[in-house]
């Protein structure tokens, strides 16, 4: 029974670490959505302020072409990170579904022993013959 807690508890422990993996990686895509979008913001001000939007023009600003390189490559990054998080979502699906296993045969082993447990219980005193004959 021991060895059941203890695979239980490394199971839990398993699932909780894919969980804070899934959750550290939702939280980076999330961030780098962001900051793509206020250098997105950046670079429609910078356009604005210089008027000129195409960006093969002589004199479009040189922030503006290195904001764009730098959402281009958050987007990227944040693409990555998905494929990231499929896998990792997929390994905290696998992780939990092994500790609902074992889980389920710890609960087994619990109703078995105590089936056993009232069987012993309700069972009445018996002399079997060769009992009786040895009074």
């Amino acid at each position: 029974m021991k060895s059941r807690d203890s695979i239980i508890r490394l199971k839990r422990f398993q699932a909780e670490e894919k969980r804070r993996q899934v959750n550290q990686i939702q939280t980076m895509v999330a961030e780098f959505e962001r900051m793509a979008r206020d250098l997105e913001d950046q670079i429609n001000v910078e356009q604005e302020r210089a008027g000129i939007r195409d960006t093969s023009h002589f004199a479009y600003p040189t922030f503006a072409k290195a904001a764009m390189a730098r959402r281009d490559n958050l987007r990227a990054s944040a693409q990555d990170l998905e494929a990231q998080l499929a896998a990792a979502q997929a390994g905290l699906d696998l992780a939990l579904d092994d500790l609902a296993k074992a889980e389920q045969m710890a609960l087994r082993d619990q109703e078995r022993n105590a089936a056993v447990d009232l069987a012993a219980t309700r069972r009445p005193a018996r002399s079997t013959a060769a009992e009786r004959r040895s009074w």
